[in-house]
């Protein structure tokens, strides 16, 4: 069983986010625990992308961003993996530099001190020289950079299918069974 937290942050991509939600808490045999923390601006951009308020519903104990009582602000909550989707290039530089001023860059800091899992969908294009080496110096940290970038050979039909095609590559990256298109079959 493991311990998630999902960040949501302000970058573009809320569908990605509102999949990903959807899926993990229908996963109640491998995840003991789904925690959710997301930026004021993340909620602006998913009521401007999705046109509603949807993670308001969410059936996922959910953390204020300055809220460092939360368990996953330190190595002793013992969660197993931390998804930040999507992960703006200003949460990415903050984690790189190691600069936690908010409970998803502390978050973001205990899981690389911990050695356990962080998961950033960067959602960002193009990237300039800034991106890259903070991608690299998380990557070198021991974090998975997985931009968000659909997939196209399952032929997905609809915006959701393209989408989930990002988030079932996070969900196999978190060491989660998914049942997905797999290359060869």
């Amino acid at each position: 069983m493991q311990k998630i937290v999902v960040a949501v942050t302000g970058a573009s991509g809320s569908i990605y986010a509102k999949l990903l939600l959807t899926k993990l808490s229908q996963m109640k045999e491998h995840i003991s625990e789904l925690s959710l923390v997301m930026t004021e601006n993340a909620k602006e951009v998913w009521k401007t992308e999705l046109d509603n308020e949807d993670y308001s519903n969410l059936n996922i104990k959910t953390y204020p961003k300055n809220d460092f009582n939360a368990p996953f602000a330190s190595g002793s909550g013992q969660y197993n993996t931390m998804i930040i989707i999507p992960c703006s290039m200003g949460t990415l530089g903050r984690i790189a530099a190691g600069i936690s001023n908010d409970l998803i860059t502390r978050a973001a800091d205990v899981t690389l001190k911990e050695r356990r899992k962080l998961i950033c969908v960067a959602r960002e294009t193009p990237y300039n020289l800034v991106h890259i080496r903070n991608m690299e110096t998380i990557t070198l940290a021991g974090g998975i950079i997985c931009p968000a970038t659909p997939s196209f050979y399952s032929k997905p039909t609809t915006i959701e299918e393209l989408a989930l095609t990002v988030v079932d590559r996070v969900i196999d990256l978190a060491g989660l069974p998914v049942t997905t298109f797999r290359w060869g079959n």
